[in-house]
């Protein structure tokens, strides 16, 4: 009986996505062809461009601020370099993130979390890449239920299953999606489709958020098992078409308006 409703369930929102058309298409980092990733302008251009979401990484300051940057020290991004954990938020803010990518960003800021959360309009989504450790999950928490968006526009993905799994426990009825990459050696993939699967059950993780490179027997055992399947980090339409017809929820890319314009044609 429960087996039966089970599976009643999984065809259930199986079919709801079928009838979505085309997979969500997510701007990484926002639209970060175009603009400097992880930054306001990189966002705002994200909706422009007709994202169904954006994705942005976020670390924790000194003074247990989140903000928006991918890696742990600004080396990359600003003359300056600091460490993110090691520095306060207004100490960040001094920061010039954009002009690496253009003269015409310069003075752009490190955003914080609730300032991204503030670009996102009614009906689009947000994956929050947690960057860190579960440290940050308490103040993650705070900052989603002091902004106005509604429990099923936010997603949190992450590569470390023990930030999944606290922020599951946390806050149950929120979307926790775990993150890995795909290699094969000796003919063999790694992680393992049983290692997925069991990541995924321990973890309480509502789905898999994989590279794109993800076996297609693999990615249709994760659907088959009650989960959902997401992808990243795709910048052309052949592979977006391929992942597409594999029944993906959403394909992440740095060209949001490229993929989308290209899988509605």
């Amino acid at each position: 009986m429960v087996i039966g409703r089970g599976i009643f369930l999984l065809l259930t929102l199986f079919a709801g996505h079928l009838v979505l058309g085309k997979p969500l298409i997510v701007a990484h980092r926002g639209a970060s062809f175009d603009a400097p990733e992880n930054t306001l302008p990189a966002f705002e251009l994200a909706w422009e461009q007709g994202a169904d979401a954006i994705e942005g990484d976020f670390l924790l300051t000194i003074d247990n601020q989140i903000v928006c940057i991918h890696d742990k020290t600004t080396k990359r991004l600003a003359e300056q370099n600091l460490v993110v954990a090691e520095s306060t938020l207004e100490q960040l803010k001094t920061l010039d993130v954009g002009s690496w990518k253009n003269k015409k960003y310069a003075g752009t800021q490190i955003p914080t979390i609730s300032e991204v959360f503030a670009t996102v309009p009614k009906g689009k989504n947000f994956f929050v890449e947690v960057k860190c450790g579960p440290e940050i999950i308490p103040y993650l928490i705070k900052e989603i239920k002091k902004s106005d968006l509604k429990m099923d526009q936010v997603r949190l993905i992450c590569f470390n299953k023990e930030v999944i799994k606290v922020f599951k426990e946390t806050v149950p009825d929120y979307k926790a999606f775990w993150l890995t990459g795909f290699k094969k050696k000796n003919g063999l993939w790694k992680p393992t489709l049983e290692e997925v699967i069991g990541t995924l059950q321990a973890c309480k993780a509502d789905g898999l958020d994989s590279h794109h490179s993800i076996p297609p027997e693999f990615s249709k055992a994760v659907l088959a098992a009650g989960f959902e399947w997401h992808a990243w980090t795709i910048n052309d339409v052949i592979t977006a078409k391929g992942l597409a017809k594999r029944n993906i929820y959403s394909i992440t890319t740095d060209r949001p308006k490229l993929i989308g314009s290209g899988l509605s044609k």
